[in-house]
């Protein structure tokens, strides 16, 4: 892969979390870009928290809606979604069609988080609660399971 260009559709493939189109290592550690998708009512994850990054979500495609705290956005295809770090936060996709975003994370670092988690999620089965919550952990990430019910109910969405 080049450092100069990076085409549609290519990085590392991290399963159906998406793709990396910049590891840390190519940016001195400033950021790492990661792309998305995301399926009609489809919630990204629950209510969580970053303690080392701020998180920055590029509409690519679609239409999602983000909870940042109290508020809740809608962002639209060509819309930028703040996500700053020691705020609870999540990202749905409230349509009927497929949604795709950009994520740009700063610092970088968190992008390996993706790389284990598609690991664990490829494991076969369904998805160790327990293991992904001690990944979590390790990357400063802390899930609120409880905002599951009331987003699901409230937005139509699910995991």
């Amino acid at each position: 892969m080049s450092n100069i260009a990076i085409s549609a559709g290519a990085g590392t493939a991290i399963g159906p979390l998406g793709l990396i189109k910049l590891f840390g290592t190519q940016t001195g550690d400033s950021f790492s870009l990661v792309e998305h998708p995301l399926g009609p009512g489809k919630l990204i994850a629950p209510l969580h928290t970053h303690q080392n990054e701020d998180e920055y979500s590029f509409v690519l495609e679609g239409e999602i809606m983000a909870q940042i705290g109290a508020e809740v956005v809608t962002a639209p295809a060509g819309a930028l979604v703040l996500k700053p770090r020691r705020v609870p936060h999540t990202v749905w996709n409230p349509g009927s069609q497929p949604a795709r975003i950009l994520e740009i994370i700063s610092p970088a670092g968190f992008e390996t988080y993706f790389v284990e988690l598609a690991g664990l999620l490829a494991q076969p089965g369904p998805p160790n609660v327990e293991r992904i919550t001690a990944l979590a952990g390790k990357y400063g990430l802390e899930f609120d399971f409880n905002s599951l019910a009331e987003l699901s109910q409230k937005y139509k969405v699910s995991l």
